[in-house]
C-alpha cells in the first residue's frame, strides 16, 4: 500500500491538510499517518493518536444509543416525541416520532436554519456559545418554532431533532447523553481516549480547531462552536478509536445483528444515489459513512462493505477531510 500512502501524502502537502488518516482493509492496517499541527502556537504536531472534534459525525453515536434503548424495549421507533417529553413543543405535530428525528424527516424547526443563516458562527453572536452546555440550553432556539412540513414527507437535515433524541436518552437512562454514550458505546467499543470534552478543558493530545483567515492569519474555533458537544455533534475521537467503533458496530458488540442491520438500512431518500439510515449516510450500493463540519473541524469516516475497508479522516481545519477521502476512494476504484 506504499502507493496509497504516497498519494495521500502528496495530496496532503499540496492542499495543506492538517489531521490524521487511517485506512484498514479487513485486519490489515494499510495507512496510519498524520499531518500538520495540533497546536500551531507551540508547534505541536498532529499524531495518529491525537484527538479531533468530529462535529455532526457523532450523530451516529446518538442513533446507536437510541437503538440500544429500543432493543431494551424502553421506547420504540414509533413513539411520539410528545409522549416522551411532554408538551414543551407547542407547535410540533403530534405525529412526530423517534424514527422521524433519527432520519431527518420530522419537519420540525431547527436551531440552525441554513435557509436563514449560512454561517454557523453567526448563531453564537446572538446566543453565547459558552452557555450551550447541555441539550436543554438549545431548546429556546427552536422549541416554539412551527413545522416546516408534515412528518415523514421528505428528508431535511435537522440538528434540533438530535438534540431532542439526546433529551430522550437522558430521560430514559437517568444519565446525561455524554455519560450514557461513554458507558454504553465508548466503553464497549474500546474508545478509551474519546469523549465529549469542554473547549475550555481539553485534555492533553487534543487538536485545537483552526479557522484560516486572509493574509496567512488564523484563529482557533473556541468562540465559534458550543462549549461542549452533545447529541447532535461535538465529540472528540482519535483515528484508532473510530476504527474500533466501526469494528464493534459491525460485529454486533453495540447492537444485536438485527439492530446493526436496521441502522444501516435506507430509511430516507436524500437525493439520487444517496440515502440516510439512522445517523448514517448511505451512498448506494457500497458506502456507509458519517461526516461532520464545523468552523475548525472537518471529518469523514466510511465503511465499504464489498471491499471490507474502513477509512477515517480527521482534520482540525474547516475543510480538507473530503478531499483526502476522495484520494482513498479513487485509489481503490481504479
Amino acid at each position: 500500500m506504499k502507493d496509497l500512502h504516497i498519494k495521500i501524502k502528496e495530496h496532503a502537502e499540496k492542499e495543506g491538510f492538517s489531521g490524521t488518516v487511517i485506512v484498514k482493509k479487513q485486519e490489515e492496517l494499510l495507512v496510519e499517518t498524520a499531518f500538520g499541527h495540533a497546536d500551531r502556537s507551540e508547534g505541536r504536531s498532529n499524531s495518529v493518536d491525537t484527538r479531533f472534534g468530529i462535529a455532526s459525525g457523532c450523530k451516529l453515536f446518538t442513533a446507536v444509543a437510541i437503538c440500544q434503548l429500543v432493543e431494551e424495549e424502553r421506547v420504540s421507533f414509533h413513539t411520539p416525541i410528545k409522549e416522551c417529553l411532554g408538551s414543551g413543543f407547542p407547535h410540533f405535530d403530534d405525529k412526530v416520532t423517534i424514527h422521524h428525528l433519527l432520519t431527518h424527516t420530522s419537519g420540525i424547526s431547527d436551531y440552525f436554519d441554513e435557509d436563514v443563516m449560512d454561517d454557523f458562527e453567526e448563531l453564537w453572536k446572538q446566543t453565547p456559545m459558552y452557555l450551550m452546555r447541555k441539550g436543554e440550553d438549545f431548546l429556546p432556539l427552536f422549541q416554539n418554532g412551527h413545522m416546516k412540513f408534515p412528518p415523514g414527507e421528505r428528508f431535511d437535515y435537522n440538528n434540533a431533532g438530535y438534540i431532542i433524541l439526546g433529551l430522550v436518552i437522558e430521560k430514559l437512562s437517568g444519565k446525561t447523553v455524554q455519560e450514557y454514550i461513554k458507558e454504553h458505546i465508548f466503553g464497549p467499543a474500546n474508545m478509551h481516549t474519546s469523549g465529549y470534552f469542554r473547549l475550555d478543558r481539553l485534555p492533553a493530545n487534543t487538536a485545537y480547531g483552526y479557522i484560516d483567515e486572509p493574509e496567512d492569519s488564523w484563529r482557533t474555533n473556541v468562540f465559534s462552536i458550543p462549549i461542549q458537544g452533545g447529541a447532535d455533534g461535538g465529540a472528540y475521537v482519535t483515528g484508532p478509536d473510530m476504527i474500533s467503533f466501526w469494528e464493534s458496530l459491525l460485529t454486533n458488540k453495540l447492537l444485536s445483528e438485527r439492530g446493526t442491520k436496521l441502522i444501516s438500512k435506507s430509511h430516507a431518500k436524500v437525493k439520487e444515489g444517496v440515502d440516510y439510515g439512522y445517523g448514517m449516510w448511505l451512498n448506494q450500493p457500497d458506502k456507509h459513512h458519517v461526516m461532520g463540519y464545523d468552523p475548525g473541524v472537518s471529518f469523514h469516516s466510511a465503511y465499504y462493505p464489498e471491499k471490507d475497508i474502513k477509512a477515517v479522516v480527521l482534520s482540525n481545519k474547516s475543510s480538507g477531510a473530503f478531499g483526502v477521502l476522495k484520494v482513498i476512494e479513487t485509489y481503490f476504484n481504479s
